[in-house]
């Protein structure tokens, strides 16, 4: 296993939420800038925010995330967030109804069979997976065979 490596955004009192389970200011960085961070357009940041952001994104193959985000997020309509090119959901539930089983997302019951999940299917040749957990705390770790 390669070593692990936090990444998030939260803010200085310990809050990745709102009242509501929503971002907030802490993320006002997604969406103040003038240049796209992905493909769809809607995540559009600083020239420095994406130069920085940019190539971490870019490492990543696949992201490890809970039910809830899952849900909040209704899915990524069944595309990977940020050019990533599979998810793995951590749930006790099934897939939603009407779920296109084309879709690179991987639904497995704990961590320990979502990482087993990247591993046993190939689903990377050697980018990083991102575990990610209440919408902005990352950790990562270098998939190595």
């Amino acid at each position: 296993m390669g070593k692990v490596v936090m990444y998030s955004s939260v803010s200085v009192d310990g809050f990745v939420a709102d009242e509501n389970d929503q971002p907030g200011p802490l993320f006002d960085w997604l969406s103040s800038g003038d240049v796209p961070l992905d493909e769809s357009g809607e995540v559009k940041v600083s020239q420095t925010s994406y130069d920085y952001t940019r190539p971490y994104w870019d490492q990543i193959g696949a992201t490890i995330v809970g039910r809830h985000v899952f849900d909040m997020t209704d899915g990524w309509d069944g595309k990977p967030p940020g050019g990533i090119d599979h998810v793995v959901v951590v749930t006790h539930r099934p897939k939603p109804e009407g779920w296109d089983p084309e879709a690179p997302f991987h639904f497995v019951d704990g961590v320990e069979a979502a990482v087993a999940t990247v591993h046993a299917q190939h689903l990377l040749e050697d980018p990083d997976v991102v575990i990610q957990s209440n919408r902005v705390l990352h950790l990562r770790y270098r998939v190595r065979r």
